[in-house]
């Protein structure tokens, strides 16, 4: 391995911890079943804790859950012991084995919801989405034509990427780890088109007068100060 400048640059030696799950997970060693225990029992614990959180208030709940946990550190320990050798020590052992785990419980959880997925949305529920942008509908009296406004400003400012992946998360309540699986996409990135959206929804609200201006009253302010 070579610097920048060509100078030989040593490879980074695992921490003492680290080498030592590189020893007992080595299929010759005589603590390799052992290694695999523990090694499974970490997982676990980390896929019940994830899917805890990433499944609150979902439908997936109870022995469903635990199974898909489960399932999740069982396809991770394969994972890990077939990637063992590409393993350089850039980081603990386990903090490099968690990711793994993460992924399966992201995965899973993403094509269970898709198997039962819900309905459409409906007209009712196009009539929460002020709210669910965090504006009060009960701040205006024209609540029913806030919320017409909001449609077409979905409808008419969005592009057709940002409008679907909008509609999903926000109107439909699909989880991320669910539309990163359909998409093929990241969390970070269904993050940002999500925030493009809303940021373009506000405008509209903006411009037909159902929110402030939020830059102008600022600077009206410092310009009366």
């Amino acid at each position: 391995m070579e610097s920048e400048g060509g100078a030989a640059v040593a490879p980074r030696r695992p921490d003492a911890e680290s080498e030592e799950w590189l020893r007992v997970l080595d299929i010759d060693s005589p603590d390799h079943e052992t290694g695999l225990a523990r090694l499974h029992e970490k997982l676990l614990l980390i896929a019940r804790g994830e899917t805890r959180r990433r499944a609150a208030g979902g439908p997936v709940g109870g022995p469903e859950l635990d199974d898909l946990a489960h399932q999740a550190a069982a396809d991770a320990m394969l994972a890990i012991l077939a990637k063992l050798t590409t393993f350089r020590g850039e980081s603990r052992f386990t903090t490099w084995a968690y990711a793994f785990v993460i992924f399966e419980v992201s995965t899973k959880l993403g094509r269970h919801f898709w198997r039962h997925a819900p309905a459409p949305l409906d007209e009712e529920r196009w009539e929460l989405l002020p709210d669910r942008l965090g504006v009060d509908p009960e701040a205006w009296s024209e609540s029913l034509e806030l919320s017409l406004v909001v449609r077409e400003a979905v409808e008419g400012t969005l592009t057709d990427h940002q409008r679907s992946v909008f509609v999903a998360v926000v109107l439909d309540g699909v989880p991320l780890d669910a539309l990163c699986v359909r998409l093929g996409t990241t969390r970070g990135a269904l993050y940002k088109t999500v925030f493009d959206a809303r940021r373009k929804i506000r405008a509209a609200l903006v411009a037909n007068g159902y929110l402030p201006d939020e830059a102008r009253s600022s600077q009206d302010g410092r310009d009366g100060s």
